[in-house]
């Protein structure tokens, strides 16, 4: 084919086939249920026509005369005896029936309001497409009502629709009459092309008749092969059975209306027809039973061919499986590079790379041809310049074939040392699930792996399976060597922060080697250098007698020379010092080399620094050689942590002992105390609520008091402790767990609940509070655990697993459609953030144009370092005066933005640096912005999709109660994000911080007026005691304190109540309002009392509770709900600060730019308090995009994912079928913007390297 002659797909356009184009497509009448005769030849007219395709291998196709390999299959069809319903248009018909005439077939409105709604059209669809859609809605619903054609003055029926496909005509005397789908299409016939479009109906692609079948289409023999079973029957499809279904069914009703068959018993066979076309089409159809195969399944017909995870759009076209990839299970292995992957050399020979013959590479190849495919390094194929491809297991004398070779030929040869492959995990959660490695051929069957690049695959060696995949093209090959390199992903675009670095081990044998007391020989340090690459010369000993070098200069050899840098260690964080390592010309001169340092998931770290100002290459040197020395230095000198190093002497024993005996007295007082009613009560609680709040304060103290008598006797050289301390695994927590005692189980954020009557455990008293009978153990693991602790330890172990495995399964499904609603969002050439169709949601990517990958922990340049460095050769006696500081930073402000100057120029004045040294920081700063903004056709939605989808696994699911006052319930973690990124009109715990002007927040009491103005309060919460009497009426006591207490009197009480028609006395006396009623029954009484009771007196009415908080220096109100309208009507509150979590509320009271802001803030919160860090530019887009139109869209399949322009797009993520047949009625194109329609039709995707357009010209 001739590069004149290639075509690429320009878009598809979506239309129903009408019953002549079916039969011009068809290749034959299908009229025969058989499909093999007794010979086992396909039956001429049945359903394995050789006209239709062919499937065995030697055969040729009748109709276009290809084999079973070039024959793309031909349809047929089935020329139907009585019209039947096409199931995916039954909804329209009915829309169709109820809006036009039943004798004119014009639409049911007046000429003049149809103009009317024309021209509206036309205006607005230049702007919004959608309109056609959202008017077409509007007119339906306005005909349905209208029962007089306007045109022709005949009085219309109503129409009754019985799911799925029966309608019936209600006429005027009451009676139904059926429609049959042949009276249905003579309706839909007189329908004219101009009243469809105003209904957003295309004329062009369909004509409503056509939902109404007269034949039906069959599919080719390719789409529903059938198999040869062991035994030689053979088995046909799915569809190959419905269809013979419908043809005997279609035979029945020719044979019975040609015989004169009464027109009931014909109409039963109708239906059933009708049945097995509409099976045919869907099988899930609710109302009808599923069509089942002998066996007992369901049958998959077309719809489920198409929808869910395994069907056509997302199993075999957005992901399907692939060529020249192999899976095995992965090994450690810490010799390695980290940009290495061991490969085994069974998967070697079996795995692939074309390579062109040519005199450069003659010699090498010819001998690869020799070693043919069993000895490694060989070939397996040689493919000719004609096409034809030689397997070389079959050649006897290569020899010949490796002198017949000559430039032109491609080998495919096995895979030998570095070769680039591509590397992946599953889940892949985000772009770092996916990387680059070069390979080394090792023994064995397993894929090997260097431990420091498990964190971003987040694999670990406990039987994990990875996949490996080989590029095969040249440009393949050279993207994955640029872009997709280990050493290249150091730094996260997640929170510009290194993701790769040491982990277990290597963290530990830091501190061994950098401690204070660790000295080496001579001998052994020069091995320990040489492991790790190092071939200078020797730095002077620390002593000299005998030669001794330290940890630390060993260290420092592998630093760049020209390196300055302090940090606080994980250990001297532990130890409450600041800045303990110090390095000063590439020399480690004090502090502990720790997870801080070297560690993986740590910013601002010795990595984070070297990657930043020297490049991810010496990065990745650096790791290599450091991480060597390290293996090499634990592996000689070993570590482990032996059981006694987790006794504790016998003091501290007993000091463990009492202070968890001193906490059960004091549980048992409180037991006491709540009895005798002396407990102080807590407003909202219930008394069991208060006690129990109580005791587990009361419980986590002693927990804690444990793990301190554990922390402060275990020594700094206990193993468990430096593990603990320097953050290479475990904590004080799991050292205390060991040593002295685990504390309370917990199911559900509380104690261990009832599991029999009145008590947990059948062995415990009922009604038993006791810390022993509710969960707390008092063992420890080293000691072991009684019967009763252990089963309360599986309990709480259970509901981490159960957890776990919920929270998989909703961030997952959280990702994938974040995912779906940004992946087509790109950086453009401009810097822009824009949409496949270039609706800008960004007008600079996150506001600065900082790419977070590319940026220093999330600034553009760590300014204080660049300061740092410059005044090493540039420092002044005294600090820069203003003055110099702005002429200096003048020329820059145009080029750098407003937070880039404050922050140089807060960093001038704080310290002494001269002039020049100004000058070099300033234009060093320009120089790394510019290197750190991002490129154009970064695929920015996508990567913000990742950044926030990713952590989500690693949040909690649970509401936590704030400090058991239990009017704030608050919803944290996962499903608070889901929540939020589904736009939910109601969060599931709305809450208010409310701000109070300067004259209400300065005392309690004030703020506490308008916390009564805002508390909801009906009159059940103000009364004390309720009689029925049944001659007088309802009587209401209310305690005088309680009115008081909220402000209100019995008189305005009294109206209250007379407002809802009700007479009223009142008595100051008894402090009581009696509700006189007259005659009533007793349930009558009783319902008005509840109706009464429910009466507001004050308030708000979605605001149930509220607490008031003093926060900084002023008193706030918190709420349980929220109504931000009515709160800002309520005099004394501050509305420039107070806030909601509603987000549609504030949108709809504030603005789409307040709810803009709120989502950013709220997001934030969610993952800061997970103790996630996600760049602000990821969550700032989302933001953007979920706000870019003016009205706030969830991310899912009624938001962003299932509005989008594209139909494929639409269909490949939720709702497949419904979309498709949306798609063929309204005419649309699908012009191939974004990814996903990319994808499945197999075009580059446009986003990064695929949006670069090359037109060459020979």
């Amino acid at each position: 084919m001739t590069p004149e002659n290639l075509k690429e797909i320009g878009g598809i356009g979506f239309s129903i086939l009408s019953p002549s184009e079916v039969r011009k497509y068809s290749v034959t009448e299908i009229t025969a249920p058989e499909t093999y005769d007794e010979d086992g030849m396909p039956v001429q007219g049945g359903l394995m026509d050789n006209r239709l395709g062919t499937l065995e291998p030697g055969q040729k196709c009748a109709t276009c005369g290809n084999t079973a390999l070039r024959c793309p299959g031909h349809f047929g069809h089935i020329e139907l005896a009585e019209p039947v319903l096409h199931i995916a248009f039954a909804e329209e018909v009915n829309k169709l029936l109820h809006s036009f005439c039943r004798v004119c077939g014009r639409f049911k409105m007046l000429t003049e309001e149809v103009e009317n709604f024309k021209t509206k059209i036309e205006e607005e669809s230049k702007f919004n497409p959608k309109v056609r859609d959202k008017i077409a809605k509007q007119l339906f619903a306005k005909t349905k009502k209208i029962m007089l054609c306007p045109h022709c003055g005949t009085e219309q029926y109503k129409i009754e629709f019985l799911k799925p496909t029966i309608f019936h005509e209600i006429t005027e005397s009451g009676g139904a009459t059926r429609l049959l789908p042949n009276a249905i299409r003579e309706r839909l016939e007189r329908i004219t092309d101009d009243d469809m479009q105003l209904i957003n109906y295309n004329p062009k692609s369909v004509r409503p008749e056509w939902f109404v079948l007269q034949v039906l289409g069959v599919p080719p023999v390719v789409v529903r092969p059938s198999i040869t079973l062991e035994t030689g029957i053979r088995s046909e499809d799915d569809l190959t059975h419905k269809i013979v279904d419908i043809l005997r069914v279609n035979q029945r009703v020719r044979e019975s209306k040609e015989s004169g068959t009464p027109p009931l018993i014909v109409q039963d066979l109708v239906d059933l027809l009708q049945y097995h076309v509409t099976t045919f089409f869907d099988n899930e159809v609710s109302g009808i039973p599923q069509s089942h195969h002998r066996s007992g399944r369901p049958l998959k017909t077309i719809s489920q061919r198409l929808k869910g995870k395994e069907g056509r759009f997302r199993g075999s076209l957005s992901g399907k499986r692939v060529d020249f990839s192999a899976r095995t299970v992965i090994a450690p292995d810490p010799s390695l590079d980290i940009s290495e992957v061991g490969v085994p050399v069974e998967v070697a020979k079996r795995l692939s790379i074309p390579e062109k013959y040519s005199k450069l590479n003659a010699e090498f190849l010819n001998e690869l041809v020799l070693n043919g495919s069993e000895n490694h390094p060989g070939a397996n194929y040689v493919i000719r310049p004609d096409g034809v491809k030689i397997r070389l297991d079959y050649v006897e004398d290569k020899q010949a074939l490796v002198d017949s070779l000559e430039d032109g030929f491609v080998i495919e040869r096995h895979l030998i040392d570095g070769d680039i492959v591509i590397f992946n995990r599953q889940p892949s959660l985000h772009r770092m699930s996916v990387m680059g490695h070069s390979i080394r051929v090792l023994p064995y069957r397993t894929f090997r792996l260097h431990p420091a690049v498990c964190p971003p695959y987040n694999a670990d060696f406990d039987g994990d399976e990875m996949n490996l995949h080989v590029p095969q093209s040249a440009e393949a090959r050279a993207e994955a060597l640029t872009l997709m390199m280990v050493h290249n992903q150091i730094v996260s675009p997640r929170y510009g922060g290194p993701i790769i670095g040491g982990t277990r081990d290597y963290i530990s044998a830091g501190y061994l080697l950098t401690h204070e007391d660790t000295f080496l020989e001579a001998d052994e340090f020069s091995d320990l250098a040489l492991t790790g690459g190092y071939i200078g010369p020797l730095p002077k000993p620390a002593k000299s007698n005998p030669t001794m070098y330290t940890g630390k200069q060993l260290f420092s050899l592998f630093l760049p020379k020209d390196f300055n840098y302090q940090l606080s260690s994980k250990w001297g964080r532990a130890k409450n010092q600041s800045n303990d390592v110090l390095i000063k010309d590439g020399q480690l001169v004090s502090g502990i080399i720790d997870r801080a340092a070297i560690g993986s998931e740590e910013p601002d770290s010795i990595l984070h620094r070297i990657s930043k100002d020297y490049g991810s290459e010496d990065a990745r040197i650096f790791l290599n050689s450091v991480l060597t020395v390290l293996r090499s230095y634990i592996s000689n000198h070993g570590f482990s942590l032996s059981y006694q190093e987790l006794t504790l002497d016998k003091t501290a024993e007993k000091k463990v002992y009492k202070n968890i005996s001193d906490s059960y007295s004091n549980v048992d007082s409180l037991i006491v105390k709540s009895q005798n009613g002396e407990l102080i009560s807590t407003r909202g609680m219930s008394d069991a609520e208060n006690l129990e709040a109580h005791i587990v304060h009361e419980l986590s103290k002693a927990r804690d008091k444990a793990g301190r008598v554990s922390d402060s006797d275990l020594k700094d050289d206990n193993s468990g402790v430096i593990m603990a301390r320097t953050g290479a695994r475990g904590s004080s927590l799991n050292l205390g767990q060991m040593t002295a005692a685990l504390g309370q189980q917990s199911v559900r954020g509380k104690r261990i609940q009832n599991g029999f009557n009145q008590r947990a455990l059948s062995h415990f008293e009922k009604g038993d509070m006791s810390p022993d009978a509710k969960g707390f153990v008092k063992s420890n693991y080293r000691t072991g655990l009684t019967p009763t602790e252990f089963f309360f330890h599986a309990m709480g172990g259970r509901e981490g697993l159960v957890d776990t495995a919920v929270r998989t399964q909703q961030s997952g499904y959280m990702q994938r459609r974040l995912i779906n609603a940004l992946e087509h969002i790109r950086v453009e050439y401009d810097r822009t953030v824009r949409d496949p169709h270039g609706n800008i949601i960004q007008f600079l990517y996150g506001e600065d144009g900082i790419d977070p990958a590319k940026s220093d922990h999330g600034d553009a340049v760590n300014i204080l370092r660049q300061v740092d460095i410059s005044m090493i050769d540039n420092k002044s006696k005294t600090n820069p005066d203003t003055k110099m500081i702005d002429s200096i930073l003048k020329s820059y402000k145009s080029k750098l933005n407003e937070k880039v100057i404050n922050d140089l120029s807060s960093s001038f004045s704080n310290n002494s640096i001269t002039e020049s040294g100004m000058k070099n920081v300033t234009k060093k700063t320009l120089e790394l912005t510019n290197k750190a903004l991002v490129e154009p056709g970064e695929a920015s939605g996508i990567v913000a999709a990742q950044s926030i989808g990713e952590p989500g696994t690693q949040m909690t699911l649970r509401t936590f109660h704030f400090a058991g006052v239990q009017e704030k319930d608050v919803t944290l973690g996962l499903p608070r994000l889901i929540e939020l990124v589904d736009a939910r009109k109601v969060p599931s715990k709305p809450s208010m911080d409310i701000y109070l002007t300067k004259s209400h927040r300065t005392t309690q009491q004030k703020a506490l007026e308008i916390g009564k103005k805002i508390l909801y309060t009906t009159v059940k919460d103000l009364v004390s005691q309720t009689e029925v009497d049944y001659i007088e009426g309802i009587k209401l006591k209310f305690e005088s304190d309680t009115l008081s207490d909220f402000g209100i009197t019995l008189e305005q009480l009294a109206e209250i109540i007379e407002a809802s028609k009700r007479e009223v006395k009142i008595n100051h006396k008894t402090s009581s309002v009696m509700v006189i009623i007259e005659d009533t029954d007793a349930s009558t009484l009783f319902s008005l009392r509840n109706k009464l009771l429910d009466l507001r007196v004050a308030g708000i009415k979605d605001i149930k509770n509220l607490t008031i908080v003093k926060k900084d220096s002023e008193w706030i109100i918190q709420t349980s709900g929220s109504n931000l309208g009515k709160v800002f009507k309520i005099s004394g509150v501050d509305t420039t600060r107070t806030t909601t979590n509603n987000i549609w509320e504030i949108a709809s009271v504030i603005g789409i730019e307040a709810a803009r802001s709120t989502l950013i803030n709220e997001i934030t919160h969610t993952l800061d308090e997970q103790g996630l860090e996600v760049d602000i530019r990821h969550i700032v887009l989302v933001a953007d995009l979920m706000t870019s139109t003016g009205v706030l869209k969830s991310i899912g399949r009624h938001g962003i994912a299932g509005t989008k322009e594209s139909v494929l797009a639409r269909a490949a993520f939720e709702i497949t079928v419904p979309t498709i047949a949306k798609a063929s009625v309204t005419g649309e194109v699908e012009e191939l913007k974004g990814v996903t329609e990319n994808v499945i039709v197999g075009l580059p995707v446009p986003v990064g390297t695929g949006m670069i357009e090359l037109y060459m010209k020979r």
